[in-house]
C-alpha cells in the first residue's frame, strides 16, 4: 500500500516564544476583565448596598419586602422584623426579605 501513498511524518514545530503565549491568553484575559466590570463588580456593589440597608432598619421605617408587602416596622430583631401591614395586622419576616425603605407617609398615601 505504501507504493502509492507516501508516509506522512510530523515535522518538528518551532518552539513557542513568550509572545505566542501572551497572544493565546489575551482573549481569556479580556473576557475575564469584561465579566468583572460588567457582571461581578455591579453585583458586589448591589449586595453591599442591600447589606447596609438591612443593617440600618429601625422601628417606624416604612418598607417594602421582596414579595411586595408594604408595611411599617414595629419590632426589629437579630434575624427577623415585625411589620404592621394593616391596623392590628402584624407579620414576621426575615430582615433580608426587605428590598427597600420607602419615604415616610407612603402607607397613608396608598
Amino acid at each position: 500500500m505504501s507504493l502509492f501513498i507516501s508516509d506522512a511524518w510530523a515535522q518538528a514545530a518551532p518552539a513557542a516564544g513568550p509572545e505566542a503565549m501572551l497572544t493565546s491568553f489575551l482573549p481569556l484575559i479580556v473576557i475575564f476583565a469584561l465579566f468583572y466590570f460588567l457582571l461581578i463588580r455591579p453585583q458586589m456593589k448591589r449586595a453591599k448596598e442591600h447589606k447596609m440597608l438591612v443593617a440600618a432598619l429601625s422601628k417606624d421605617d416604612e418598607v417594602v419586602t421582596s414579595g411586595g408587602l408594604l408595611g411599617r416596622v414595629t419590632q426589629v430583631g437579630e434575624d427577623f422584623i415585625v411589620l404592621e401591614v394593616a391596623p392590628s395586622v402584624q407579620i414576621k419576616v426575615q430582615r433580608h426579605a426587605v428590598s427597600g425603605v420607602m419615604p415616610k407617609g407612603t402607607i397613608k398615601s396608598s
